[in-house]
């Protein structure tokens, strides 16, 4: 029974992971590609966006009754370093996402980190 309550709550992780990613790469027009494991581990980075040489990082967060605002917080303050060194060895500022459901879907929470990847992936283009 345990088991089958990981592998539904897994899949419910990755199938919220992929319909953000998918709604992030369709509102920035461009190409969103999963962390290999090394940079989860190193750097906290879900996924990345290529950009020249250089390489902007993303930290998918799914917030819901279950998961508190306040320990997503903590978790970020103690990944900041992470991200820093992200940023000195590949350019790029990480950014975190963060998703819920709203009317059965699962949405960005804060949108306005859209126009922040924007300006990042600009600065690196030019």
């Amino acid at each position: 029974m345990l088991q089958i309550v990981i592998e539904r709550t897994f899949d419910g992780y990755v199938t919220e992971i992929k319909t953000i990613y998918g709604q992030l790469e369709h509102e920035l027009g461009i190409k969103i590609k999963p962390a290999p494991d090394e940079w989860d581990r190193l750097y906290n980075v879900d996924f990345f966006i290529k950009i020249k040489d250089k390489y902007i990082g993303l930290q998918i967060k799914p917030v819901n009754q279950g998961i508190q605002l306040s320990q997503i917080f903590k978790e970020k303050g103690l990944q900041q370093k992470t991200h820093e060194k992200f940023e000195k060895n590949f350019g790029g500022k990480v950014f975190y996402i963060f998703s819920s459901k709203s009317n059965g879907k699962k949405v960005i929470m804060n949108p306005e980190i859209i126009d922040e990847i924007n300006a990042e992936i600009n600065r690196l283009e030019n």
